[in-house]
């Protein structure tokens, strides 16, 4: 099973408690989120799989035009009451309530480690449509070639898929989409981490 609303409206408080503050802690986090600040043309700026907002925040509080939509009203229902001033939304990666090119910029912050490989290509053309040409895309994940089953996390007992990909293949995909590659940024895990971690740049071109 994988169920990520369900799993994510129990968590969500919980979720936010625990991770609101992560960017201050990670230097990697906040240098690969302030790279895509500096690539990104001025215009609106969509957090897609935006959870309760903590990413959305912290660009917001780098100056940019900033929203966030996420498939799970718990998470969506935190972030409004964490960060009043922010525009969040319940949607999916899959079919986004965007007009084609509407943003700047994407991101898809470790909100896909729960989709399965054979259905990224899906999730990845979204992406490309809704990104306007000369925008950018940023897109976090875990490395690896596998899943596991996380069963307990947050305080809560969950029900989630956690999968892990090949940098490479991820990259494959993403210009199959028709984006071109800009940056690729990985990291070997921390003490606290299962797996090491990577984030790729990529650029719909004009």
């Amino acid at each position: 099973m994988n169920d990520i609303q369900g799993s994510y409206n129990i968590a969500a408080v919980s979720y936010h408690e625990i991770l609101k503050d992560y960017s201050g802690k990670d230097p990697w986090e906040r240098a690969t989120l302030d790279l895509f600040h500096e690539f990104v043309p001025t215009g609106p700026v969509g957090d897609l799989g935006c959870g309760t907002g903590r990413i959305t925040g912290y660009l917001a509080g780098r100056g940019m035009d900033v929203f966030g939509i996420d498939l799970t009203p718990g998470m969506i229902e935190v972030a409004r009451r964490e960060y009043p001033a922010l525009r969040f939304e319940v949607g999916t990666l899959f079919d986004l309530p965007l007009k084609d090119g509407e943003l700047a910029g994407a991101l898809a912050w470790y909100s896909l480690v729960h989709t399965p490989r054979e259905e990224l290509p899906a999730v990845f053309a979204e992406l490309y449509r809704v990104v306007r040409p000369g925008g950018f895309l940023v897109h976090g994940f875990k490395v690896g070639g596998g899943s596991r089953h996380l069963g307990n996390a947050y305080g809560h007992d969950l029900d989630l898929e956690v999968y892990t990909y090949d940098p490479t293949d991820i990259l494959g995909l993403l210009t199959d989409a028709g984006f071109a590659e800009h940056v690729t940024v990985t990291r070997a895990r921390l003490p606290i981490e299962k797996e090491p971690q990577a984030a790729l740049i990529v650029r719909k071109p004009d």
